[in-house]
């Protein structure tokens, strides 16, 4: 990932290979050679055999096993969003050699909004010794210099001198694959991942946005997890999305934003659970495959069977319950009221106004629809209420929900019918106004999802473009019926009770649920700009269009049928809309590279410096610098105080960055240092994991210094 890793060829172990101690500014090498375990930060290291002997020309297996300590974790061979995998160099006797050192199964290690890929509490690494049938017999001895990254909140770099003694014994074959496998080397040895079995088969289809990989095993997978080799493949943090078959699994994984064109092949591992996995390499065909109706995401329970016409039912039935949800009722209620008020006319009117406030809804949903399916054939998946992944749509629908309820409330008079847009709308008798009011019934019922609507929905958009728009199609309907079928009886409305006082009460008491609603939509507004750490910022942008709207009803109600009020209104409701519909330009302050000529520049100008050592295979650097440094907040902050910013990465091993972080007491990254304006005032270390509130007081004292 472009914004995440960019490791150069020289990889991290060039330069944990090099000295590093807090106090020499030096890295600590654990360990002189000899057999055993050594203790080093957070893990013990040692090599393992599965017997003490070998033949000549013979094979052993001996592993590499780290012991952590607990929530610390190591890295597979592709680490994912950050971080590196151990490596050992040996030095054997002559008439010795070893094979690569494998990886067992990994798990997915998640940190905030980027995903590792690795090994918490204890890993073994196999490796396969190879003896020559020349090889005298008597003691040999095994050399390996090891290096590692081990992380939880902040990575640090490890390195061991490691050695194992075993015999070599003539005619002795016990130690080839007839040993039993036990411990730590004979638990990886069943863990690591197979190659398809000869009955199997897989097939991968790369899209615009997902990777599809078909794996038929003969039996039903219920789980899957694909680990890529090669970086930059997958979106390493997104779901990966599980479809059952009946003789093996279909796994839907995101491609990476920085993958720009298919590749030929994918090479990884999939993991059907903790001890079984498959090595993969397949051709990927270029494709777009639908979701399934019974796909989940890992954990969730797949759906049951759904058919075309259960479907159907459901989506028609689901359709009916929706007008009770909180979003539309008000739009059936109000309606409902207006038919009461105009049930003196003829009946065939009545019906028509029926008819045409269906085609409103119908023609709405069959918009949708469309707009479903386009996504769906440019590989983006989009589902029910996928308006509402829209910060645009999800602003203007609060407004209006929030403009309108409060008409409701009694603020200013739209009428009693819902349809009130722009003066020929306003009319309840006229059949526009029946039209768009079928319209603004299905925006509003976008939020909602009534019983029954999730299967429906879910099968409809895993169908043929026919079956999702007659499944679509029977939801408008099953909306519809309440209103179509009073229209068609009005006979029924007898049983309501008769137009009077109570009437603007209970319209009144109707605009409760549309404030709850628009209250919910701000919350909705808050969540889509939660990612950029502005998600409090811009739902008191949408909170202000609301006060825009409220002074807005205020004309209209103080002024009422005067066209100068209805202008200033719109010029208010215009304004306070565009305030949350504002995007302001990104204010990300320029990071320089540390230097310790920078530093004493900038402190001898009289500027607090903060300095930032991070490192692309650091996780939680990256986390603190997405959700902490880069906010809003925080910028502000620095671009006031005029704070000189300092980024020392540390990817690379930097022995000027590493003399650096030894001065303040530190090891390892993430690391950040505030050097107040003041040349001799000593340096204020901040601790590994960042919240806004620690870096702005931080800066509140150490600014005033």
């Amino acid at each position: 990932m472009n914004n995440v890793r960019k490791l150069s060829a020289f990889l991290l172990f060039v330069c944990a290979s090099l000295l590093f101690k807090p106090a020499h500014a030096q890295l600590q090498v654990v360990g002189d050679g000899g057999p055993g375990p050594v203790k080093a930060q957070h893990l013990t290291a040692e090599l393992v055999s599965l017997s003490p002997s070998i033949a000549p020309g013979g094979i052993l297996q001996v592993g590499l096993v780290l012991t952590l300590e607990e929530h610390w974790h190591v890295y597979w061979i592709n680490a994912g969003d950050s971080g590196e995998p151990p490596k050992i160099t040996w030095t054997l006797p002559e008439g010795i050699t070893a094979g690569p050192m494998l990886f067992p199964i990994p798990s997915r290690l998640p940190l905030g909004p980027l995903m590792d890929f690795g090994y918490e509490d204890e890993v073994a690494f196999p490796v396969q010794l190879t003896a020559t049938s020349t090889l005298k017999p008597g003691p040999i001895h095994l050399d390996a210099k090891v290096n590692w990254l081990v992380c939880r909140e902040v990575c640090i770099p490890g390195k061991a001198h490691l050695g194992l003694n075993l015999n070599v014994v003539p005619g002795d074959l016990t130690s080839s694959a007839a040993v039993q496998p036990v411990g730590a080397v004979g638990e990886a040895l069943g863990l690591i991942p197979k190659p398809l079995p000869a009955d199997a088969k897989l097939t991968i289809t790369g899209g615009k946005t997902d990777f599809v990989l078909n794996l038929v095993t003969g039996g039903r997978e219920t789980n899957a997890e694909f680990y890529p080799f090669d970086q930059d493949q997958i979106a390493n943090a997104a779901p990966q999305q599980i479809e059952p078959t009946s003789d093996g699994v279909r796994l839907r994984v995101r491609r990476s934003e920085d993958l720009k064109t298919l590749p030929a092949q994918l090479h990884g591992v999939v993991k059907l659970s903790d001890t079984e996995a498959y090595e993969i390499t397949a051709p990927v065909t270029p494709g777009e495959v639908a979701a399934a109706p019974g796909s989940k995401l890992p954990g969730a329970p797949a759906t049951s069977s759904v058919t075309t016409l259960s479907a159907i039912g459901l989506a028609f039935v689901g359709g009916i319950i929706l007008n009770l949800m909180p979003c539309v009722f008000p739009v059936l209620f109000l309606k409902g009221l207006a038919l009461v008020q105009s049930s003196g006319e003829e009946r065939s009117r009545l019906r028509s106004h029926g008819i045409v406030y269906t085609l409103g809804i119908l023609v709405s949903f069959w918009i949708i629809v469309a707009a479903l399916l386009i996504l769906r054939a440019t590989g983006t998946q989009a589902g029910w209420g996928f308006q509402l992944q829209s910060p645009t749509f999800i602003a203007v629908l609060a407004a209006g929900l929030f403009f309108f309820a409060l008409s409701l409330a009694g603020q200013f008079d739209l009428g009693l019918s819902l349809t009130s847009v722009g003066g020929g709308l306003a009319q309840k008798q006229g059949y526009t106004g029946s039209f768009f009011t079928g319209v603004l019934a299905t925006i509003v019922a976008t939020p909602c999802t009534a019983p029954l609507m999730g299967a429906a929905i879910g099968f409809a958009l895993a169908q043929p473009a026919g079956v999702t728009f007659a499944v679509f199609t029977a939801l408008g309907l099953g909306l519809a019926t309440p209103y179509l079928l009073l229209s068609f009886q009005p006979a029924w409305t007898r049983i309501l009770p008769r137009p009077g006082a109570w009437m603007e009460i209970l319209k009144q008491l109707t605009a409760v649920p549309l404030f709850g609603t628009a209250i919910w939509l701000a919350w909705v507004y808050g969540n889509l700009h939660s990612g950029n750490s502005q998600g409090v910022d811009h739902v008191a942008r949408l909170l202000w269009c609301f006060l825009a709207l409220a002074i807005a009803g205020w004309a209209l109600g103080k002024w009422p049928a005067s066209w100068k009020s209805a202008i200033a209104a719109l010029l208010i409701a215009a304004l306070g809309l565009a305030i949350p519909l504002y995007q302001p330009k990104d204010t990300t302050l320029v990071w320089a590279p540390y230097s310790q000529q920078a530093l004493d520049q900038a402190r001898a100008a009289g500027h607090p410096v903060f300095i930032d050592f991070t490192a692309a295979w650091c996780l939680s650097c990256q986390v603190n610098e997405r959700v902490v440094l880069k906010s809003a907040e925080v910028q502000h902050e620095f671009n006031k105080n005029k704070v000189t910013l300092l980024k020392a990465d540390w990817t690379q091993y930097d022995p000027e960055i590493t003399k650096q972080l030894a001065s303040v007491n530190r090891s390892g990254v993430p690391t950040y240092v505030i050097y107040p304006a003041m040349k001799n005032s000593s340096a204020d270390v901040l601790p590994e994991l960042l919240t806004k509130d620690i870096v702005l007081t931080a800066l509140e004292k150490d600014v005033s210094r």
